[in-house]
């Protein structure tokens, strides 16, 4: 079976004449096939450039017509323009074309109109669409590959009928993006509107309702002094050119999450700094996986399920020094000498009395516990780190409220602080907003260890800012 595809200017008078000259080969061979490819004027040498190239031909001018072998296969056979289409079909078919040349310039003309119609059409349909615009920066790092499927899930967002998925990889390359690109858009998820991908900063953030940074560059305990200084320059650097892009280009309510296992506090702190014209409420660092892993520890040793342990506080400075605080800490389904159904708890320094191995232990081994996953599989803790970005946005975005949930944020005055640093307080979630817990306990020892903390962050600032030289 032969089919024919005739491709031409919208305002081509020979264009429309080859329309009209095929409508009437269909008529008298109903099984012939013909394919119409309407382009725009300002489309068509791109157009034509691009199919002579794929096919090895040479034609110039509007219309190109070719014909094609539907159950062979293989690349089509070049007829030309209409003076040619015209010869073939009157050898072979024995029909012919007498339009004259004001038919051929009014159906140009309504070609054109008819498909200008279409494209408004289009458009109209498109604008009816508005997706959330989510942007992951560092995408091509483990946790993103983990974190995608339940971040496009409803239980995230639950009011948003189509997501744009924007992946951004500044040490990534286009290949390894575009093959995420086609992993993500394979999973079929009828939420997702489209995936865009980027190895540079120059759409970075466009129309961004959510921010996710993965990027902090790794981690390694072992740098030198010097080295480590180098590390937080660059960081700095780039973080602050985040929030400049980040200011300009996103939305004014953007939720922005900083996540990673190096200087959370200090790229949250950054971002702030730089997005003068954003309430610094919408620039959180995630604490999650930090808490998490602190139930871990405490679960095995009491013999229960990480997830029966609540309301753990994480202060300080998430991926430096900060403190495990369980004085609000409560344990389900603990088998002691009191128990009760599945909804019943107990405050969990009321039923655990080593408070030497809370104090000691406990506090190291939480210290350790990113580090020991990590050694044992070979690979970051990927899964832990989108669990605790999912716990973030889903109080964020009201869909579940723990009681307790550490975030490092700005806390201006908060605690005695200084101001000017992004620091691991408990916070709670209503209407999806966030608000600083004061109903706490600090007592001396815990105020002494936010100190500790608060100079560690001070010192991170002062090795990233402009005025800091690198020996």
């Amino acid at each position: 079976m032969a089919k024919f595809v005739l491709a031409g200017k919208t305002d081509c008078p020979y264009y429309a004449k080859a329309e009209l000259l095929a409508d009437a080969l269909q008529q008298g061979l109903p099984d012939l096939m013909i394919h119409k490819i309407s382009i725009l004027p300002h489309e068509w040498k791109e157009f034509l450039e691009a199919t002579c190239e794929k096919n090895g031909w040479e034609h110039q001018g509007s219309p190109l017509v070719w014909r094609e072998l539907v159950e062979q296969g293989g690349k089509g056979m070049l007829l030309g323009g209409f003076s040619d289409f015209l010869e073939h079909c009157q050898d072979y078919y024995g029909i012919t074309s007498d339009m004259t040349t004001d038919v051929m310039l009014s159906v140009a003309a309504e070609n054109l109109e008819a498909k200008l119609n279409l494209i408004k059409e289009e458009q109209h349909r498109a604008g009816l669409i508005q997706p959330l615009h989510v942007w992951i920066i560092g995408a091509l790092s483990p946790t993103c590959q983990v974190l995608i499927p339940s971040l496009l899930s409803p239980e995230v967002f639950p009011k948003v009928s189509a997501i744009s998925l924007h992946l951004l990889d500044l040490e990534g390359n286009e290949e390894e993006l575009q093959g995420l690109r086609l992993e993500i858009e394979g999973l079929a998820i009828s939420t997702l509107h489209q995936v865009t991908t980027h190895t540079d900063l120059e759409r970075a953030f466009r129309e961004a309702d959510v921010i996710l940074l993965l990027d902090d560059g790794g981690h390694d305990s072992k740098n030198k002094d010097e080295e480590v200084k180098k590390k937080v320059k660059a960081i700095s650097e780039r973080y602050r050119e985040y929030g400049q892009l980040i200011d300009t280009r996103a939305n004014k309510e953007v939720k922005v999450i900083v996540s990673g296992d190096s200087f959370l506090n200090l790229r949250c702190s950054l971002l702030v700094d730089s997005a003068h014209s954003i309430d610094s409420h919408q620039f959180v660092a995630a604490a999650t996986q930090l808490e998490n892993e602190a139930k871990a520890v405490i679960g095995k040793k009491m013999n229960v399920r990480a997830s029966d342990i609540t309301d753990v506080i994480v202060w300080g400075n998430i991926s430096g020094i900060f403190y495990i605080d369980l004085q609000r800490a409560k344990v389900f389904n603990y088998d002691g000498p009191i128990t009760g159904p599945a909804f019943f708890s107990q405050p969990l320094l009321k039923i655990f009395h080593d408070r030497k191995w809370l104090e000691t232990d406990f506090q190291h081994l939480v210290h350790s516990q990113r580090e020991a996953v990590t050694s044992k599989t070979g690979r970051v803790a990927a899964t832990s780190a989108a669990h605790g970005i999912l716990t973030v946005l889903k109080a964020w975005n009201g869909t579940c409220s723990p009681d307790v949930l550490s975030l490092g944020v700005l806390c201006p005055g908060h605690y005695n602080l200084p101001d000017g640093i992004v620091f691991s307080v408990p916070v709670t979630f209503t209407d999806g907003k966030w608000s600083v817990m004061f109903d706490v306990s600090i007592g001396e020892e815990l105020r002494r260890r936010l100190q500790l903390s608060a100079s560690e962050l001070q010192q991170e600032k002062q090795f990233g800012s402009a005025s800091c030289p690198i020996e």
